[in-house]
This record gives C-alpha cells, structure tokens and sequence, in this order.
C-alpha cells in the first residue's frame, strides 16, 4: 500500500524547486496534492505534471501575502475534498544582503511571504488536521542555524517558524498533530540561477557538503517530506530533520 494513500495535501511554493519535488513525490505515494504559488505559467506545468499519477490534484493560483485570504485557501481545500490531511509551509522569498543593509521592507518581504503564511496557514489548519490526526511540514534553513551572512531577514523568518513550530508541537501533540521541520540543501532553480551569477561562492558552498552533491528536490527533499506525511513518523514532533548532505555537522 502506498505510504499517503487518500491523503490530501495542501503545498505552498509548489510550482518550482522543492515545493514541486515534494508534490511529485507526494503523488506518487497517493496523495491528492493542492499546489499553491503566485507563478500560474510554472503552476500550469506542474500541475499537468503530478495528475499523471493523481487526477484530483490541483493548481490554486494565490498571493500568499494576502494575509487575511488564508483561512479560505485552507476551506477551500476542505470544502473540496471533504478534509486536510497535511499542511506543507514551503514557500519563502527572501533578498540577500548584508546585515548593516537591512531594511525594514527587506524583513517585511521575508516575514509577509515565509513566517505569517506559516503562522496564519497553520491556524487554519489546525481544526481539519485535529480530525485527521494529521500532519504540518514546515521548512528550516542553514541560514537560520549557522548565521550565514548576508541573510539576516531570511534568517530571521526561518529561525521565527522554527520557534513557532516547537511551540505548536508541544501544544498540539495530544491531538495527533505533528509538526516538524526540514532544513533542506537542494538543487531548485534558484540555486542553479545563484551558481551561475556567483560560481566561486557555489563552488565553496559544494566542497562544504560531505555527499558531495546538492539534494535532488523530489528524490531527497521529497523523499523526507514523503516520511513525514506518513504514519510512519508519527512518533516525530518539534523536531528539525537536517536534509543537507551533512553540512550542518561542519559548523
């Protein structure tokens, strides 16, 4: 039987990078997939692509930065196929530059787009997932863990969510909710988009990761995201899973 058998699962960020790996994994274990992204061309295309193996699955074009409109994504979802079974807060923009630059609009683009969807997301979720006994996903970053520089508003959120879900797992542990975290090192396109504009920093980045390799968005990155959806891990909770090859162990 397939680990997500009649799950449904809502994914933000899901039209690109590890939002789409994680729903290609996903659907081929079972589940029905909600993606959700401002991109409705690359949201098209990776929707065509997760109902070869799951017809239901769908693409919601939304701004998640309409705050008070995400408690009616996750009804939507609800209303549609009758329950949530998995929330996954996956999407996050972010702008890099150093501390001292750090604006007010720098943090406020990161916290509006990563940490409050989080937050407002998981609030709404909550009632659905209570009945199910189900699952929340949210995402962690070396960047938080190590204080990478030039990444103090990305982060700040990352490190924010973390907070967040150790305090939500504790409070929602005895309704059969868990709530973990991935912190990811992962081939997307933006990491290939930074490779080519800064290929010595890239370059330092690669020979740091004992695997010797980025993860691979679906194969790794969806793989963990797959276990922690799953009756398998119901025993995990308030935890952050390193997916990184191992580079979190050379800091």
């Amino acid at each position: 039987m397939k680990k997500l058998a009649d799950k449904v699962v809502l994914i933000t960020g899901g039209a690109g990078g590890i939002g789409a790996g994680m729903a290609k994994a996903m659907v081929k274990e079972g589940a029905t997939v909600v993606i959700v992204d401002l991109s409705e061309e690359r949201g098209r295309i990776v929707e065509k692509e997760i109902q070869q193996h799951s017809p239901n699955s769908m693409f919601i074009p939304f701004d998640l930065t309409k705050h008070d409109e995400l408690p009616g994504l996750v009804e939507q979802v609800v209303s549609k196929y009758g329950k949530l079974n998995v929330l996954v807060n996956n999407a996050h923009v972010s702008r890099q530059v150093p501390f001292m630059e750090t604006t007010k609009e720098l943090l406020d683009l990161s916290f509006n787009t990563g940490y409050y969807p989080t937050f407002y997301l998981m609030q709404a979720a909550m009632p659905h997932l209570k009945e199910t006994k189900g699952n929340i996903i949210n995402f962690a970053s070396g960047a938080g863990l190590n204080g990478q520089p030039t990444q103090a508003a990305y982060a700040s959120a990352k490190e924010a969510i973390r907070g967040l879900t150790r305090v939500a797992a504790n409070e929602h542990g005895r309704d059969g909710i868990t709530i973990n975290l991935i912190s990811p090192i992962a081939n997307s396109e933006g990491v290939q988009a930074w490779a080519k504009a800064q290929p010595e920093m890239y370059e330092g980045m690669l020979k740091g990761i004992p695997a010797g390799r980025l993860g691979d968005p679906e194969d790794d990155i969806g793989r963990v995201a797959v276990f922690l959806a799953s009756e398998d891990s119901k025993y995990i909770t308030g935890q952050t899973i390193m997916v990184d090859g191992g580079s979190i162990m050379l800091h």
